[in-house]
């Protein structure tokens, strides 16, 4: 039975106020999927009267970073936690469902959302750099200036965009653990070499990024093979495709201009043909080509 229907939030909402709203539409769906959301000043809350003007009895509404509620933090006990919104609904949902604790995407939105809202980016790196412009946080605010006082919008796109770092960080933290658990290592006088088994496309520029100078992963499922090379290395790819196309006549490759990229099979080409080379018979041919 549905007992909550309308979310509560201050106008302009920012990540934090928006991260509140996903936690619970989405992690508490039973009660709040399909809630509608309402705007107030921040600090305040919806009053009695304007709540029943909705048709909505008051205890069917709950209040996020904003109203001093239960999912609010501005309280003066409360203001010199490490604390947020989001991460007051996070601790809600996963009381829930205990199960969400294990959910490392979810955990890391709540971090950093939490440490956003206590301008943590302070400490980062370069600090000042327009780098960080093009964050989740930035484009939320930039839609301030561009579309001024309309907040289903900048709720709307905050939403989306969560969903979407969701799906991210799910896959990252995948790849993360198929790199420790399926990847296998091996050396070529270049640099440390990784080459795995896996749909997730997400291990290459992770392994790339942890340090192997080229990643080489075929597709169990589709039959694809992606090889690529770190851009600050001085390894190209020009003889490897030249023995790979010698040796495979059914698969379609794609050999980059950068020399860095030799591709069989992506979601920007979507009718190569799947290479019938095997994991061993590629690296085989990468440690005959490289390890001299």
């Amino acid at each position: 039975m549905v007992t909550r229907k309308l979310l509560v939030t201050h106008h302009a909402p920012d990540l934090d106020a928006i991260g509140a709203v996903w936690m619970l539409k989405r992690f508490d769906a039973q009660h709040y999927a399909t809630a509608k959301v309402a705007f107030v000043n921040p600090g305040e809350s919806l009053s009695v009267p304007e709540i029943e003007s909705r048709g909505i009895a008051p205890h069917e509404v709950t209040h996020v970073d904003t109203g001093l509620g239960e999912f609010d933090h501005h309280q003066p006990d409360r203001g010199k936690e490490h604390i947020s919104a989001t991460s007051l609904t996070y601790d809600f949902v996963c009381s829930l469902h205990p199960e969400l604790e294990d959910d490392a995407a979810l955990h890391e939105i709540s971090a950093f959302t939490t440490d956003i809202d206590h301008f943590g980016e302070i400490h980062w790196p370069e600090a000042d750099s327009t780098r960080y412009c093009f964050m989740l946080t930035d484009l939320i605010r930039g839609s301030e200036f561009s579309d001024r006082h309309d907040d289903d919008a900048q709720l709307n796109f905050g939403l989306q965009c969560l969903d979407y770092a969701y799906a991210v960080l799910t896959q990252h933290f995948s790849a993360q653990e198929e790199i420790q658990q399926s990847g296998q290592p091996f050396e070529l006088p270049a640099g440390a070499c990784l080459a795995i088994e896996t749909s997730n496309d997400d291990t290459i520029k992770l392994a790339q990024k942890k340090g192997y100078v080229l990643v080489v992963k075929k597709d169990p499922k589709l039959g694809h093979i992606r090889i690529k090379v770190r851009p600050d290395t001085d390894l190209t790819l020009e003889k490897l495709h030249a023995a790979i196309i010698a040796k495979d006549t059914t698969g379609t490759w794609y050999y980059h201009p950068s020399g860095k990229m030799l591709i069989n099979g992506s979601q920007k080409h979507r009718n190569q043909t799947p290479s019938p080379l095997n994991l061993k018979e590629v690296v085989t041919l990468i440690q005959s080509i490289y390890g001299r």
